[in-house]
């Protein structure tokens, strides 16, 4: 068994009518999926990604009006990072980041690669960062925008890093449950703290790592608007996904058991720093009950929901997607 990569983030959002301008309008990727929240089925789900909705390029929000802000600290899913093509593609974004006014740094190397850290409407804290022909897991199919050139555009998840007080745990669920190896380590650059482990999974490359920080002066994060929910960790087929169920518990890990989300299968649970991960099958992916051509234009429910259909309309609120 072998985890591929990331497969998804998902994150929370008090605003999804702004939260869809910033993330299509701005960031140029696609709305592949508009939905509800299966647990809370009075909650939209969006899911942006690339122009096919492919596993490892999904940011999905949960929109939960009037949500509170997000305090930073541990146990926390602090940055998302955004794959583009080269380090020409952050020139681009920087300068359309000063046009639209959204709050950004400058240019900086993590991990050897050159990176934009930006901050969206509510605060959440993501990073583009440039492949420059890098071997490891495939990019997705770029989103065609007239204002955006295909070769800057983005095209999938990079890594994500988790803030913890206590590293160890957190490594040892990695690297002993999951397979992820230990790839290198640089430089924080919050100031004098540890240096930022990286660790990585399948084929390798930004689409596949997990990044450490060791930060022992803050609390515990607060969840709430722009705040990552979970991240999910791409299963290849069914087959391993039955015998990663076996293995949390093997484990002894306390985890969801099997999912059923229609667009993929899940098993949700909490590392030892009480970070929520997730593990999702590639397939049957998001065209499977819309086509490719129009993905993300409807309300989609997954067939146990359907029946219910409308019920759950009269409960959503009215969202205008424009």
């Amino acid at each position: 068994m072998e985890l591929l990569g990331l497969h998804h983030v998902s994150i929370l959002t008090g605003k999804a009518e702004k939260n869809y301008e910033f993330y299509t309008k701005i960031l140029g990727m696609r709305l592949v999926k508009k939905t509800v929240n299966q647990d809370n089925t009075e909650s939209y789900h969006l899911f942006y990604a690339d122009a096919e909705g492919t596993p490892g390029t999904d940011v999905t929000f949960f929109d939960i009006p009037h949500l509170g802000k997000t305090y930073r600290g541990t146990s926390d899913i602090s940055t998302v990072s955004l794959r583009v093509k080269n380090s020409d593609s952050l020139l681009f974004w920087k300068d359309r980041f000063n046009q639209y006014e959204v709050e950004h740094d400058d240019i900086q190397k993590r991990a050897n690669r050159d990176t934009l850290a930006f901050r969206d409407f509510e605060g959440t804290r993501l990073i583009l960062v440039a492949d420059n022909d890098e071997k490891g897991v495939r990019a997705g199919v770029p989103w065609q925008r007239d204002d955006i050139p295909l070769e800057h555009a983005i095209i999938g998840l990079g890594p994500v890093t988790l803030t913890v007080s206590i590293a160890e745990p957190t490594i040892g669920v990695l690297t002993e449950v999951m397979g992820f190896r230990f790839v290198g380590s640089y430089p924080s650059l919050e100031g004098d703290y540890p240096d930022i482990l990286v660790y990585a999974t399948g084929e390798g490359g930004s689409g596949t790592e997990v990044h450490i920080e060791t930060r022992i002066d803050l609390p515990r994060v607060r969840l709430g608007r722009g705040g990552v929910h979970h991240v999910a960790f791409r299963v290849p087929n069914e087959e391993e996904y039955e015998q990663w169920a076996e293995r949390l518990k093997e484990y002894r890990l306390p985890n969801s058991g099997k999912v059923e989300r229609y667009y993929f299968k899940a098993l949700y649970f909490r590392e030892p720093n009480g970070i929520l991960f997730e593990l999702s099958t590639d397939k049957p992916g998001f065209a499977t009950d819309e086509p490719m051509e129009t993905m993300g234009e409807t309300l989609a429910l997954p067939p146990f929901l359907e029946p219910k259909r409308k019920e759950i309309e009269e409960k959503l609120r009215p969202l205008i997607l424009n």
